[in-house]
């Protein structure tokens, strides 16, 4: 699952116990999309959407019903969220559909559904990687040849100074313990867990042949570990430590020469096992770290996400918290699927399902893949940008929406001349003795906030809906 979720990134999926019993969905989520500080949200007609039409709609309705399941499950529509609400009633129009074609798949997306192109303020594009379920060989037991332990949550693994239950963990959150003297302190890093901070705890849920299968395991957010007897055990994320995420790869080719182009998880791996002595050095040089709860006893079906429901791979995605479980979004990239450097059109309408505690930011997505080497070659080649399009239930007010949608603040203009001085490398000093190339003091304009018409005229959509 998605994690400190995904690719290079961290994939650290938020995955929730499925095959114990299906958990709610809709908890847990507590900012509103519409109300997402530093981002921009701009209605489109769908004829802007480039491969909507070409698109296997029958396909992403099937994930989508999957992601009804718990709000079709729920009595009463939750209040609060207005997305939430609106989904909700968009399932209870989807639960006795069966589209048994494009078109009619197609059809309900577009009338149901309002296309919203969404980034960051200033951005058209946003980032996605690539994540998959691995499967690695295991034991219950430690031995010579199995040595690397996969974690449970700590107990002692505090949120902002207390006790929270499972699934409560946010992807941006102070993770904190007690130390002797009753102090909260952060919490362990990767290098004092490696170097034995939770050994006697008895939190080791099996144990691996390579330290590299856990960190891959810890990226990806779930994993399948076959056992000596034969049983396939399942692991989904549960908690991470609350480090800040550094990818491997980066340091590898800023320290160590791996060149750019090379870079993947199956690189990253070649190194590691062929630099023995420096391994433990790089894999620590990342603090941040994952926990795991054990999902099942099967080797059938996919992976669960955070969602409560099984992935499925293509049409899944992890996103940030802000969003809200079971939204679907049009992805628009070129991404190397086919090989490490094709470029093959990726025009898909995705369901978000998962999260992941390095998946941060409106337009952020990891895209699910499957399990197995397979789909781990593919998800570890993925980290290009795209562009997204948020589907919104029409039950939603989208000129209501645009009143709480944030301007850019305005660029400090540049004098001509400073910028000639720059481009010869001269150091030229502004009015106040700063040199020019200091970063600007940008201040808030301090006059009223603009009519409402533009800031209506600030979310028309380019075409009809």
């Amino acid at each position: 699952m998605a994690g400190p979720p995904a690719g290079l990134l961290p994939r650290i999926a938020g995955a929730v116990l499925c095959g114990l019993g299906m958990v709610s969905a809709v908890r847990g989520q507590d900012a509103d999309p519409l109300k997402i500080p530093d981002t921009q949200l701009e209605p489109l007609g769908w004829t802007a959407l480039d491969g909507w039409d070409a698109d296997d709609h029958v396909a992403s309705f099937s994930a989508f019903l999957k992601s009804c399941m718990p709000f079709l499950a729920s009595k009463e529509p939750h209040e609060g969220r207005p997305i939430r609400t609106a989904l909700w009633q968009v399932c209870r129009r989807a639960a006795p559909l069966r589209p048994t074609s494009a078109a009619e798949a197609q059809a309900f997306f577009e009338e149901n559904f309002r296309p919203v192109s969404i980034a960051r303020i200033g951005d058209s594009k946003g980032l996605l990687t690539g994540y998959f379920e691995p499967v690695v060989a295991g034991s219950r037991l430690p031995n010579p040849e199995f040595y690397t332990p996969l974690y449970r949550r700590p107990r002692d693994l505090l949120v902002a100074g207390r006790q929270v239950g499972k699934g409560d963990i946010p992807n941006r959150a102070t993770i904190n313990r007690r130390n002797a003297q009753n102090e909260l302190v952060p919490y362990y890093n990767r290098a004092d867990i490696e170097n034995g901070a939770l050994d006697g705890q008895k939190l080791e849920i099996c144990w691996l042949k390579d330290p590299f299968d856990a960190f891959s395991i810890q990226i990806q957010g779930s994993a399948r570990v076959r056992l000596e007897d034969g049983t396939m055990l399942r692991v989904n994320y549960d908690a991470h430590n609350g480090h800040p995420y550094a990818a491997i790869g980066r340091i590898l080719m800023e320290q160590y020469g791996v060149p750019p182009e090379q870079m993947s998880m199956e690189r990253i791996r070649q190194w590691l096992l062929a630099n023995p002595e420096q391994a433990a050095k790089v894999r620590q040089s990342n603090p941040s770290f994952v926990f795991f709860r054990i999902t099942g006893l099967s080797d059938q079906g996919e992976a669960v996400g955070a969602q409560g429901v099984p992935l499925s791979p293509g049409r899944s995605i992890a996103v940030d918290k802000i969003h809200v479980y079971g939204t679907p979004f049009f992805i628009q990239a070129d991404l190397p699927i086919d090989s490490d450097k094709s470029g093959t059109k990726f025009r898909r309408l995705m369901i978000a399902q998962d999260t992941g505690s390095a998946i941060n930011g409106p337009a952020r997505a990891d895209l699910y893949w499957g399990a197995g080497d397979t789909a781990g070659r593919i998800a570890g080649r993925i980290r290009q940008q795209g562009q997204f399009v948020m589907l919104l239930p029409r039950e939603l007010d989208m000129i209501e929406a645009g009143k709480h949608t944030p301007l850019p603040l305005p660029r400090p203009a540049i004098p001509v001349a400073a910028k000639e001085r720059a481009k010869q490398g001269v150091q030229a000093r502004n009015e106040t003795g700063k040199p020019d190339d200091a970063k600007p003091t940008i201040r808030r304009s301090h006059q009223p906030p603009e009519p409402i018409s533009r800031r209506q005229a600030r979310i028309r959509p380019k075409s009809g809906t």
